[in-house]
């Protein structure tokens, strides 16, 4: 059974800095995409980042290009989103995701989810 559990999520003032993790257990983390995504109520899933299963390849948002940087130690089975000059519009709830195959920025094409760590910025 695959678990991603996210953490790192919390309060902090515009322009500051968050790292998210997410760990993950029950698959072989080093074959897999993963995926940060963030929702705010009423509104659609949002693509974040991506990385591919080496590390090698990484894809981010329009929204959060140049203030966000995915990473991933796969030793470790974690992958992280560092978040830097944050605004008060990134205020919402991040996920993690997993995927077995190609990297995509379609939330359909992730097969599994953690439960999401809150992230709020204050102006």
């Amino acid at each position: 059974q695959v678990q991603l559990v996210e953490s790192g999520g919390g309060l902090v003032q515009a322009g500051g800095s968050l790292r998210l993790s997410c760990v993950a257990s029950g698959l072989t983390f080093s074959r897999y995409t993963m995926g940060w995504f963030r929702q705010a109520p009423g509104k659609e899933r949002e693509f974040v980042a991506a990385i591919s299963w080496s590390g090698g390849s990484t894809y981010d948002a329009d929204s959060v290009k140049g203030r966000f940087t995915i990473s991933r130690d796969n030793a470790k089975n974690t992958v992280y989103l560092q978040m830097n000059s944050l605004k008060p519009e990134d205020t919402t709830v991040y996920y993690c995701a997993a995927r077995d195959g190609i990297t995509t920025r379609t939330s359909a094409g992730y097969d599994d989810w953690g439960q999401g760590t809150h992230v709020t910025v204050s102006s």
